[in-house]
């Protein structure tokens, strides 16, 4: 193995630990949580209560079948958020209070949420293997 294949391995590695956020077991059915600070619970219920179902496809989401914007299924596994951040904690906790800040041209609207709904978002958005 070349020194530049075992470089380009450890920002692998590190990269998974940093988007995880660091990971504890937990007794979900995914087996970890990502700490955001928020509730995974809540989380479902604003992305409920705000239909982000409208526009997304999300798992365990009553009725969330939409194909406006990408499917959340697995959301924890990518790499990027709305392609354009890396996927970690802060970055989504970001994305979800105010997306235009982000990236300006995205459709992605701003709902309102504050940190803590922010957080709690994100928890779910974690939940999603």
């Amino acid at each position: 193995m070349t020194a530049r294949a075992l470089v380009l391995g450890a920002v692998a590695v590190a990269s998974v630990v940093v988007a995880g956020g660091g990971c504890i077991g937990s007794g979900q059915d995914n087996g970890y949580v990502v700490h955001t600070g928020g509730d995974p619970d809540r989380g479902r219920a604003y992305i409920t209560a705000h239909e982000c179902g409208r526009c997304h496809t999300i798992p365990h989401v009553t009725g969330a079948d939409g194909v406006v914007g990408p499917p959340l299924t697995g959301f924890s596994r990518r790499s990027y958020i709305a392609g354009v951040l890396p996927n970690t904690p802060r970055n989504l906790i970001k994305w979800i209070e105010s997306p235009h800040d982000v990236d300006a041209k995205t459709a992605m609207p701003t709902l309102g949420l504050g940190e803590r709904e922010a957080r709690d978002v994100a928890a779910y958005l974690y939940t999603l293997r």
